[in-house]
């Protein structure tokens, strides 16, 4: 605002674009910001509306039984339900398997991002990239070993 008017003057922005610097009035800096945000506006409304609208539409079209039974209360997967669920006992290798998943499921999440700047790090990247899968081979090699992989 200056002394002089006391209506408050646009001020020029200056906008990179791909073509190079343009300089334009407020008007045309919204249009070109809403341009490049436009997909991520969409895409954003998209995320919101529709698990809203299963919500919504879960509660709108909802039939109550009009009574309870025992079989309404048993949760029911997908498939054919037997009734109440078996209690059964899991063996430790069960449980050993799974973890040695876990182990090498995230060891695949590590490996990929330094594998992508490999070139960049060079020897130092494969250095530790080979003490890396060292301390996890050595105890799956010992577990190995020690049989705790055997399905009995």
């Amino acid at each position: 605002m200056t002394r002089v008017a006391p209506v408050v003057e646009p001020f020029l922005v200056t906008l990179v674009t791909h073509d190079g610097p343009v300089t334009v009035r407020g008007r045309v800096v919204v249009a070109a910001v809403l341009e490049r945000w436009l997909p991520f506006l969409i895409y954003g409304g998209l995320a919101v509306l529709i698990p809203a609208s299963m919500m919504l539409m879960s509660f709108v079209f909802a039939t109550r039984p009009a009574r309870k039974t025992r079989a309404r209360t048993i949760p029911f997967e997908s498939g054919v339900s037997l009734g109440a669920p078996q209690q059964q006992r899991f063996t430790v290798s069960f449980y050993l398997i799974a973890m040695l998943f876990i182990v090498f499921d995230i060891e695949i999440v590590f490996l990929y991002p330094l594998a992508v700047v490999l070139r960049e790090f060079g020897w130092f990247a494969v250095g530790a990239i080979g003490f890396y899968l060292a301390m996890l081979i050595i105890p799956f090699i010992y577990d190995w070993r020690k049989g705790a992989l055997e399905w009995q």
